[in-house]
């Protein structure tokens, strides 16, 4: 910084806390430089605090009934609105629609991932009308305490004994499966 009174003054006061951006930029001189107003433009970016924000948003999901393959599953996607520390684990854990034991599924976090798809193996016992609980867990690593935690419903509009007891076809054509027990 220059001394008071001479032809080239600058004053540069950068703060960030608690989400709020501060910037006292002053610049008295014969030409400005782009170059420094950059810096502190990318400075302002950096400090954005996105604490508050959840780490994800569900973006979509339900249950899939493949009438072919006579199985039913459920899931959801989830896509990053904040950065998830690498190597952070998400676990889902799905409401078991033949109950017992919920159905755990897990992903690892990686840099620049748009999005994450969870799905249970094949479900049995979905019910029309009734709402199945999901959670969403993100979890350190190193001690596995849970960073954040996200909770929704799903509902199928359908009952599971709209689905045949077998597949009626097998292979990716569409033959005929043989007949059971004979």
């Amino acid at each position: 910084m220059c001394l008071p009174g001479s032809a080239k003054t600058d004053i540069l006061f950068l703060s960030c806390a608690a989400g709020n951006a501060t910037l006292l930029y002053t610049l008295k001189s014969r030409r400005r430089n782009p170059i420094r107003t950059w810096v502190v433009v990318l400075l302002l970016v950096a400090c954005s605090d996105n604490s508050n924000k959840p780490y994800v948003e569900f973006i979509g999901g339900g249950f899939i009934f493949n009438y072919r393959l006579a199985e039913a599953d459920y899931g959801f996607v989830v896509k990053p609105i904040r950065r998830i520390p690498t190597g952070t684990i998400l676990e889902a854990q799905f409401e078991n629609p033949s109950g017992g034991e919920p159905i755990v599924v897990r992903d690892t976090a990686k840099f620049g991932r748009l999005q994450y798809v969870f799905r249970t193996p094949p479900v049995h016992g979905v019910k029309a009308n009734h709402d199945y609980q999901v959670h969403l867990r993100l979890l350190d690593p190193a001690d596995k305490h849970v960073i954040a935690s996200y909770s929704r419903t799903f509902r199928s509009d359908v009952d599971q004994s709209i689905l045949p007891e077998h597949p009626p076809v097998v292979g990716p054509g569409y033959q005929r499966a043989p007949p059971r027990g004979g």
